[in-house]
């Protein structure tokens, strides 16, 4: 990726996808990397949430591909506009949790109406090199792409597999930038000893991952790897989750 440069303000558009409203976590992840970032570059934000758009699903009739030049056919909804503001947006933030080993399935609609902004299938093998499998049909060099993510599993390469696959299908492999925390709720959300300490100690890494994105326009692997450390050891997370169960039956 190029056509990076920190001195310029950044126009960034995030996509809150969490179905759960304001009960959702995966936020706190992508407020704390944008605040990283503002520390380093001037920035605009613009906050779009998925579940207060209305958006109807793909009838995949390829017409974005084969007649209207990548507009969609279905009129009447948010889409358009959504498409605007990723176009105009210097980076695009996804902002997710994982449900079932994949994206929430309103972000799945959401996804399925992207496909006007890839180029059309025309019979090409899988590429080998990372690319994207279609590439996209009006590329932006200095466009980026992150992809925001929380999970309540303790090994993130294990249930994110399914997801960065598709990912990578459709951005290819280094054109986009993948944050993921493995048990976030129970960090955030779950009253145990230390609780508040240990959030806005792990919060930093976010932090921190934010600053070196305004910097460089991306993540070293070092850092993506760091961010997906799960915050607690195996045992000490096993009793806590019991608890976040037990936590349920109390609401009977």
């Amino acid at each position: 990726m190029s056509g990076w440069d920190s001195s310029k303000r950044k126009k960034i558009l995030v996509l809150d996808a969490s179905p759960s409203g304001h009960d959702g976590c995966t936020m706190l992840l992508t407020e704390n990397f944008l605040k990283g970032f503002s520390e380093v570059c001037d920035i605009e934000t613009e906050t779009v949430k998925l579940d207060e758009l209305d958006i109807k699903p793909c009838r995949g009739c390829l017409s974005c591909w084969g007649a209207t030049g990548g507009e969609c056919v279905l009129r009447g909804d948010d889409i358009a506009e959504v498409k605007r503001k990723i176009e105009c947006s210097d980076v695009f933030i996804e902002s997710f949790p994982l449900y079932f080993f994949g994206m929430p399935g309103t972000l799945k609609v959401f996804t399925d109406r992207m496909l006007g902004m890839m180029s059309p299938y025309r019979g090409q093998v899988p590429p080998t090199d990372g690319s994207s499998f279609h590439g996209v049909f009006k590329p932006q060099e200095d466009r980026r792409f992150v992809i925001v993510s929380s999970c309540a599993y303790t090994d993130a390469d294990k249930v994110y597999a399914p997801l960065i696959a598709q990912f990578d299908c459709i951005c290819g492999r280094n054109n986009y930038t993948p944050i993921f925390c493995p048990q976030l709720q129970t960090l955030s959300k779950l009253d145990y000893a230390g609780a508040e300490r240990r959030l806005s100690k792990h919060m930093e890494k976010y932090i921190a991952a934010g600053r070196e994105f305004a910097i460089n326009g991306a993540l070293s692997q070092e850092t993506v790897e760091n961010l997906k450390r799960p915050p607690f050891g195996n045992e000490t997370y096993k009793v806590l989750i019991d608890a976040f169960w037990n936590g349920f039956k109390d609401r009977k």
